[in-house]
C-alpha cells in the first residue's frame, strides 16, 4: 500500500468515525425533549423510593434547584435510553476490523458488563438508598430533626448508582484477568487478604462516611469477586 493509499484509508476511517459520532449525537438530541418531559416523574419516583415508609420530606433552598435537578435527570435518562443505539453504532464501526474470535469475546463482554452494571444500579436503588435514608433518620431525637436537601440526596443517589454499577464489574474483571493470562487463578486466589483490604478502602472512599453503606458496597463486591473466581476455575477445568 502506497503512502497516498494509506492517507486515503485514514481519511475514510476518520470520516466514518465522524459520521458515527454525529449519529450518536443526533440520537441524544432527538430524545432529549422526551427525557425532559419524563424527568419530573422519574425524579418523583426516585424520591418515593428514598423516602420509603419514613416520615420525611426533601427540601430545596433556591428557586431553580429542582429545575436544575430535573435537567440533570433528563440528561441521565437521555444517555441511558440512547445507550443501546450508541453502542450499536460504535459496534458497527469497529466490527470490520475484528477477527471472529475477537468479535465473540467483545460481544459477550459488553453484554455481561451491561447486565452487571444494571444489576448494580438496581441493587443500589432498591436496597442501598432507602437504607442510607433510614440510617440518617436514626439520629433524630426530640432536639434533633432531619432536614434533607433534595440536591444532596439526588446527587448522592446518582453517584452511588454509578459506583455500584462499576463495582459490580468485579466478576468480569477477575474472569478477564485469568482468561487473558495476565494473572492465573492460584495467584489471585492467594491474594484474597489483599483484595479484602483494597475493596474495604475503595468502599470507604466511594461511599458516604457511614459504616452501613460501606459494608453494603463491600459485601456484594467481594461476593462477586468470589463468583468470578469460581466461574474462572470451572472454565479452566473444562
Amino acid at each position: 500500500m502506497t503512502e497516498e493509499e494509506k492517507d486515503e484509508s485514514l481519511i475514510s476511517h476518520l470520516e466514518a468515525l465522524r459520521e458515527t459520532l454525529l449519529k450518536c449525537l443526533y440520537s441524544l438530541c432527538i430524545f432529549l425533549p422526551f427525557a425532559l418531559l419524563a424527568a419530573p416523574k422519574v425524579l418523583n419516583y426516585l424520591i418515593k423510593i428514598l423516602i420509603g415508609t419514613n416520615n420525611v420530606t426533601f427540601n430545596y433552598f433556591s428557586p431553580t434547584e429542582v429545575f436544575l435537578l430535573q435537567i440533570k435527570m433528563a440528561v441521565v435518562l437521555d444517555i441511558v435510553v440512547c445507550f443501546p443505539y450508541i453502542s450499536k453504532k460504535l459496534w458497527d464501526f469497529i466490527l470490520p476490523a475484528l477477527y471472529d474470535n475477537e468479535k465473540k469475546f467483545i460481544k459477550s463482554t459488553v453484554f455481561m458488563s451491561t447486565a452487571l452494571f444494571i444489576s448494580g444500579v438496581l441493587f443500589c436503588i432498591f436496597f442501598i438508598l432507602p437504607l442510607i435514608i433510614n440510617f440518617g433518620m436514626s439520629f433524630q431525637s426530640v432536639n434533633i430533626q432531619a432536614v434533607f436537601g433534595i440536591s444532596n440526596a439526588v446527587n448522592l443517589s446518582l453517584w452511588l448508582m454509578v459506583v455500584f454499577g462499576l463495582m459490580f464489574q468485579m466478576p468480569l474483571i477477575t474472569h478477564s484477568l485469568i482468561k487473558s493470562g495476565i494473572m492465573d487463578y492460584e495467584t489471585i486466589a492467594d491474594k484474597r487478604p489483599y483484595i479484602v483490604v483494597i475493596l474495604l478502602i475503595i468502599a470507604a472512599v466511594l461511599t458516604p462516611p457511614d459504616i452501613i453503606s460501606q459494608i453494603m458496597l463491600f459485601v456484594p463486591t467481594y461476593s462477586l469477586f468470589e463468583l468470578g473466581l469460581i466461574f474462572s476455575k470451572r472454565s479452566k477445568n473444562e
